[in-house]
């Protein structure tokens, strides 16, 4: 995914543009760039294939150089790339233009009919600059103005003949006027005693907007002294606006070295805060019965990334507790899938804009009740849902998700606790002995935090040079041990694989070899014995993540187990969660001590998107 920002206010747009870009730049930092419409009618555009901060260099110098007559006016757009189709390069990055320079826009998604749009359009005259998809816009509304002068209906006509997902903002040099149309792809508008602004993210736009308003697919915005708002190609009201819903000024890391640092030791007060909100109606079933879901005899987790990791543990639960059937779906790969009829499907997205989940959906064209879990709930994922539980993590600057995977975890592990109570598969006072022993979390994890930061760093530095690592899991431990194994590939940019250990034998054995790190999460599984002692035997440098005689002894025995529950005196039914808190700062000090950027590694966007089917050209 990329980040779109755009301004139309009353003194220079630049500013906001730049301080809307680093508000955005956890959705794609490959590129960046800026077009401002000046006092002489034409488009002044900056571009950067590094950060914004290099951005904000290059404007002030290009500024420098402008005639006065030529000074940036208050209507702009910006966008921060994370590059999909086309080299990472400054004719890549937006903003884009048409043939004249009269058009500018900037785009997020894919146009997967650009190949035989350019075609078309290079037959008719038209000159390319860049190698991606985006700019066949500019060239479309461009051809469309030729044949009425209206802006809007130029974008509507444009929008008509586009496939795939889009948001995009265009800027007419000649007046200044904007339009936004999106398609599959976020995009929100908002007005402010400032001016309008439009953003991929309504984060961006916090600081002097304090309500908002989402585009639903197919609809077209122009800004102005009254907003003109039309859907599917017809006029209809502009909708009511929304309260913004994030503080307007993006989180300090206070003493921490870096964000994910902060906030990976905000994790036990995120466990807290959301225990205190939902444990008295997890008990007594209201949390599900408030859903208003109907009853279901399967579920599907659907998801990608840490939150497939998350949905893992959460039908886990389901199913250790109440014999229901689950599926873990890679939300890639859904086309590969056949749900059963009386299927509940649960999306987890921490953004609420990951693609593939939202195009899953539509796989499944609404035959099954959608329950989203998300940490906005007011992003394309929870509008397209029956029914929304809010993660409710806070705000993460780290593009590596840490708390909003603990977040996600103990959602949907009381989200099913509380539906297994309203549907009489689970007594409440079993129930109550889950929260109880949820409750223990917050303090398991702050414990974890410490003893982790006392080993951590020594282990890291023993296997820093190592060119890869093996996790190692079993059971409710194994989701715990892919977490691990994706944070270390992400930050440290190494693989690093996650094994069932009781498959070992069957053919990840072949990559333990002379001092390989084997990363084991030990609850107390007694088969992990066999499994430590084999991959000993051939060399390889084991640590374990465990009980107290562990090589990290963070995992603890739980004050509140007893017999009689489901569990016995093992693990819980979800696992042991606080190791996810060793495994991230394992991945943190490895990408440190290689001298990766922690919180905004290569490769990584938050919202990320998918490549949509490509026609070809």
């Amino acid at each position: 995914m990329c980040g779109i920002i755009a301004a139309r206010v009353t003194d220079d747009a630049t500013p906001y543009l730049l301080d809307g870009l680093e508000r955005l730049e956890y959705r794609g930092y490959d590129s960046v760039g800026v077009a401002v419409r000046t006092a002489a009618g034409t488009i002044e555009t900056v571009r950067s294939v590094s950060r914004v901060g290099d951005l904000r260099a290059r404007v002030a110098e290009h500024a420098a150089t402008v005639p006065v007559a030529s000074a940036a006016t208050g209507a702009g757009i910006a966008h921060t790339r994370w590059a999909t189709r086309g080299a990472v390069s400054e004719r890549n990055a937006h903003p884009h233009a048409d043939c004249s320079g009269r058009i500018s826009i900037v785009h997020n998604g894919t146009i997967a009919n650009a190949g035989r749009l350019r075609s078309s359009l290079e037959a008719q005259g038209h000159v390319f600059r860049s190698e991606g998809d985006s700019e066949v816009v500019a060239h479309l509304v461009e051809r469309a103005l030729t044949v009425d002068p209206d802006l809007m209906l130029a974008v509507q006509l444009t929008a008509a003949q586009l496939e795939g997902s889009w948001a995009v903002v265009v800027l007419d040099a000649r007046d200044g006027r904007m339009v936004a149309a999106a398609h599959r792809s976020p995009l929100v508008v908002a007005r402010s005693d400032r001016g309008d602004f439009v953003a991929s993210d309504v984060g961006a736009i916090a600081p002097w907007c304090e309500t908002f308003v989402p585009l639903r697919d197919g609809d077209v915005v122009e800004l102005g002294e009254a907003w003109s708002w039309s859907s599917g190609g017809l006029a209809v009201p502009v909708p009511f606006p929304t309260p913004a819903p994030f503080a307007a000024d993006t989180p300090d890391r206070g003493d921490h070295a870096d964000h994910m640092a902060k906030e990976i030791g905000e994790q036990p007060t995120v466990v807290a805060t959301i225990l205190d909100r939902v444990g008295r109606r997890t008990v007594d079933g209201s949390t599900w019965a408030g859903l208003g879901l109907p009853a279901f005899d399967r579920l599907a987790v659907v998801a990608c990334g840490t939150s497939l990791h998350a949905g893992q543990v959460v039908a886990g639960v389901l199913r250790r507790l109440g014999g229901v059937p689950t599926d873990v779906v890679a939300a890639s790969e859904s086309d590969q899938v056949v749900l059963a009829p009386g299927t509940l499907v649960v999306a987890i997205s921490r953004s609420g804009e990951t693609a593939d989940v939202l195009r899953a959906l539509d796989r499944f064209e609404d035959r099954n009740p959608v329950l989203a879990l998300t940490n906005d709930v007011h992003s394309s994922l929870a509008r397209r849902a029956d029914a929304v539980l809010d993660c409710d993590a806070g705000p993460e600057v780290g593009v590596t998700a840490t708390k909003t995977f603990t977040a996600q975890v103990v959602v949907g592990v009381t989200a099913v606790v509380s539906a297994l109570v309203a549907s009489g598969r689970l007594d409440p006072t079993r129930a109550a002995a889950l929260v109880d022993e949820l409750a223990e979390l917050p303090g398991r994890m702050a414990a974890a935090a410490t003893v982790a930061a006392d080993r951590v760093p020594l282990l890291a530095a023993t296997v820093r040079d190592a060119p890869g690592l093996l996790f190692l899991g079993r059971g409710p431990g194994l989701p715990y041990a892919a977490e691990g194994a994706l944070k270390t590939t992400e930050l440290s940019y190494r693989w690093a694989q996650a094994h069932p250990a009781g498959e070992l034998k069957h053919g990840p054995l072949a990559l333990v070899d002379e001092g390989i790190p084997v990363v084991v999460v030990d609850h107390g599984d007694h088969r992990l014995r066999a499994d430590v002692a084999e991959v000993r035997a051939r060399g390889a440098l084991v640590v374990t993540i465990g009980g107290a005689d562990s090589d990290v002894p963070a995992l603890t025995a739980s004050r509140n187990a007893t017999a009689d529950l489901a569990w016995g005196r093992g693990t819980a039914p979800w696992g042991p969660v606080e190791a996810v808190v060793p495994l991230q700062m394992l991945a943190r000090e490895l990408a440190l001590q290689a001298g990766c950027d922690v919180d905004k590694p290569r490769g990584t966007a938050r919202a990320v998107g998918g490549a949509w089917p490509v026609t070809p050209g």
